[in-house]
C-alpha cells in the first residue's frame, strides 16, 4: 500500500479546546431507575405503566407527580440571532442550544431538552411548541431574531399554562436590573433619579427598557441605529413605537452619542462602537454596562476613566452581566411553585434576589455575584416561587 493511503489528514480541530469539549455533544438522556429484573422491566414499561398512564387520563394533574415533564424545560431556537453571530440556523444553533441545557441543570438541577426547529415563520414556531407542550414543565424561548421574538413569545404565554420566557429578552433584563440597583447604591443614587440611555432596540434593549420603567427609572432614551426613539419618527415598528411612546420624555430627536450628554447610564445592546468622546460627555460618576459580545460597544479601559462603574457581558472583566444569574432560578422557582406563567413580578423579584446576593460585599467591581456563585440560583428560585404564590398565578 502506498504511504499516502494509510496517512490520516490531520484534525484541524485537535488544537482549540472548546472543540473537544462539544465533541459527541454535551447532552446525554439516561434512566433514573434500573433494569435488572423482569420485575423492574414490568413495572418501568408493559403492563405496570398503563395503571399509571390510566390515572394521569383521568386526573391529568397527577402528571405533575408521575412524569419527568414538570422537571423538564424545552430549549427552543430557529436559529436566527445566536449570541454574536446572528442569522447561522438551526444546526449551527444546536452546541448553543445545548449549553443552556447544561446551564439548568448544573445551576437549577432541572433537565432541559434542546428543539431547534427548521422554520423561521412565526405559526410554524407557535404551532410546534404548543404541540410539543405536554412534555414540558417549561419554555426557554432563545435566539429568535426581532421582532418576531415578540409575537412567538406572546402567543406562546397565550397559548400554554406552563411558563413561558424568551431569555434574550427577559434574562437579560432581570440581570440587568439587577446591577443597575446595585450600581446606584455604589455612586450614591436612587434607581429613579438616572438618566439613562439604551443603545439598541432589539429582543435585550426592548425588555431591558421595560423592566428598568418597571422599576421606577423614568428618564430613559432609547437608540436604534437611526438614533433615538421619538414619536415623530415615521418608521418605527409597533414595538417601537410602544417604546418611543413611553420613553424620551424630552423628545429628543437625535443620535445615541448625542443623547449621551449629560446621562447617567449608557446600557449597549447593540454591537457598534462608542467614540471616547460621547462617554466623556456623560455626568460625573456615570454609569456604563456595555454589554455586546464578543467586542464591548465601549472599550472597557477607556470607560473606566470617566465611569465610577463599569459593567460587560464578557467573562474576563469584573461585573459580568450574564444571563445564567437568573434563567435557571426563575424557572426553578416558577416550576416549583407551578406558575402557569412568569409574570413582570416574578422579574423584578429575581433582579432584587441577584442584587441581595452581593450584600455588605458590595464595591464599584463587584456589583453582581459571579456566574459561579450556587447561591444565586437557589435565591432567585425561592423569590420567584414565594411572587408567584402570592400572586395566586398557580396551579
Amino acid at each position: 500500500m502506498d504511504s499516502f493511503d494509510a496517512a490520516q489528514p490531520p484534525d484541524r480541530f485537535a488544537d482549540d479546546p472548546a472543540f473537544a469539549v462539544h465533541e459527541g455533544g454535551k447532552l446525554v438522556v439516561r434512566s433514573t431507575r434500573s433494569i435488572d429484573s423482569i420485575a423492574d422491566l414490568a413495572l418501568t414499561y408493559t403492563p405496570g405503566v398503563a395503571r399509571v398512564s390510566s390515572a394521569i387520563a383521568a386526573e391529568p394533574e397527577l402528571a405533575r407527580r408521575f412524569t419527568w415533564a414538570p422537571r423538564t424545560v424545552a430549549v427552543v431556537s430557529d436559529g436566527t440571532a445566536v449570541l454574536g453571530l446572528g442569522d447561522i440556523g438551526p444546526a449551527a444553533a444546536l452546541p448553543v442550544m445545548e449549553g443552556k441545557a447544561c446551564l439548568f441543570s448544573e445551576f437549577a438541577g432541572l433537565s432541559a431538552i434542546p428543539v431547534v426547529l427548521a422554520t423561521t415563520d412565526v405559526d410554524r414556531i407557535v404551532e410546534t411548541v404548543v404541540a410539543i407542550a405536554p412534555s414540558f414543565g417549561g419554555i426557554n424561548l432563545e435566539d429568535i431574531s426581532a421582532p418576531r421574538c415578540f409575537e412567538v413569545e406572546e402567543r406562546l404565554r397565550e397559548a400554554l399554562d406552563i411558563p413561558v420566557m424568551h431569555d434574550d429578552q427577559h434574562g437579560t433584563a432581570i440581570v440587568v436590573l439587577a446591577a443597575l440597583r446595585n450600581a446606584a447604591k455604589v455612586v450614591g443614587r436612587e434607581l429613579g433619579s438616572l438618566r439613562v440611555v439604551v443603545s439598541g432596540a432589539g429582543a435585550a434593549g426592548v425588555a431591558c427598557t421595560k423592566i428598568l420603567l418597571e422599576a421606577g427609572v423614568a428618564d430613559i432614551a432609547v437608540a436604534d441605529s437611526r438614533g433615538v426613539l421619538h414619536t415623530g419618527r415615521q418608521d418605527l415598528t409597533p414595538i417601537k413605537r410602544w417604546v418611543a411612546e413611553n420613553t424620551n420624555r424630552a423628545g429628543y430627536a437625535g443620535t445615541m452619542a448625542g443623547a449621551l450628554a449629560g446621562a447617567d447610564v449608557y446600557l449597549g445592546l447593540s454591537g457598534g462602537s462608542v467614540p471616547e468622546s460621547a462617554v466623556a460627555s456623560m455626568a460625573p460618576n456615570c454609569i456604563v454596562f456595555s454589554l455586546a459580545n464578543p467586542i464591548p460597544e465601549v472599550d472597557p479601559q477607556m470607560a473606566a476613566k470617566y465611569a465610577a462603574v463599569v459593567a460587560t457581558g464578557r467573562s474576563g472583566e469584573p461585573n459580568q452581566i450574564n444571563n445564567v444569574l437568573a434563567f435557571p432560578g426563575v424557572f426553578r422557582g416558577a416550576i416549583d411553585a407551578g406558575a402557569k406563567h412568569i409574570t413582570e413580578e416574578m422579574k423584578l423579584a429575581a433582579a432584587t434576589a441577584i442584587a441581595d446576593v452581593v450584600g455588605d460585599d458590595l464595591r464599584a467591581d463587584y456589583i453582581v455575584p459571579s456566574p459561579l456563585d450556587r447561591r444565586v440560583a437557589e435565591a432567585v428560585a425561592a423569590a420567584v416561587a414565594a411572587c408567584a404564590r402570592q400572586q395566586h398565578v398557580t396551579v
